[in-house]
């Protein structure tokens, strides 16, 4: 990794420490009236609940003893989680958006008016074709466009085609009490439903990388939002910061 890129990412993780340690990383309430959805779709933006239980948002750092190129170099730092053979996704974190959302498993999602699985409020999803944190291949997470959820992401990619969102940290934390840092390196708009809908997800063989997707209209036809992110490091993490309490609720 250049100098240049280390010291951008070491300058990006200050701000984003100072930045939990005076606000916090709690939901940010947007204004009403953005509001699109990923796949089916159909209803109107609410304000995020409560997830009681939920631990307060953490930023961990790097360790101490690491040397300063542990910071952004994977090979340098990255330790093998505890099980990542059968660890999955259980929070994602975008300190600079204040994203912090549960993260379950998508095939849980009851189906919507149209029959298919509608996404819930309140949390994110994986989708379990994909791989997860720790192994190669592409995590992909996704959540509805609304406040407390996903919006902060369609909102940041309409200012400069999300020019801004590059480099930004997201943290994603497994059930095996890991956390993985990835660093925003694309953002794709209009992503249209099809045959190259999921062209983001290819990886050179080894390689492991995070996509993010919401959508960018109301309507389940519409096009998608995907923020594609490498991956950086890993890290231990509490096992209370890796498991914070869902709480799911149909969209209204």
């Amino acid at each position: 990794m250049s100098r240049a890129r280390l010291a951008r990412f070491i300058g990006q993780l200050e701000r984003h420490l100072i930045a939990s340690l005076l606000t916090g990383l709690g939901v940010m309430l947007l204004a009403a009236g953005l509001f699109a959805y990923v796949l089916p779709l159909g209803a109107t933006a609410m304000a995020p609940s409560a997830a009681p239980g939920s631990p307060a948002p953490t930023v961990p750092s790097a360790p101490a003893s690491a040397p300063p190129s542990a910071v952004s170099s994977p090979a340098a730092s990255a330790t093998p989680s505890a099980n990542p053979a059968q660890a999955v996704a259980t929070r994602v974190v975008i300190p600079a958006l204040k994203i912090d959302l549960p993260v379950i498993d998508g095939a849980t999602e009851k189906p919507g008016p149209n029959g298919q699985p509608f996404p819930y409020c309140n949390v994110a999803a994986y989708l379990s074709a994909f791989s997860q944190p720790g192994r190669p291949g592409t995590t992909y997470i996704y959540a509805h466009a609304r406040a407390g959820m996903f919006l902060p992401l369609l909102t940041a990619s309409q200012i400069d085609n999300g020019a801004g969102m590059l480099g930004y940290s997201v943290l994603v934390y497994t059930s095996d009490s890991q956390v993985y840092w990835y660093s925003i390196a694309q953002v794709k708009r209009h992503v249209a439903l099809g045959p190259h809908q999921f062209d983001i997800t290819k990886v050179a063989p080894g390689v492991q990388q995070l996509v993010l997707q919401t959508s960018e209209t109301p309507y389940d036809t519409g096009p998608r939002l995907q923020i594609l992110a490498k991956f950086e490091l890993v890290q231990p993490a509490t096992y209370a910061t890796a498991h914070p309490t869902p709480h799911p609720q149909v969209c209204a």
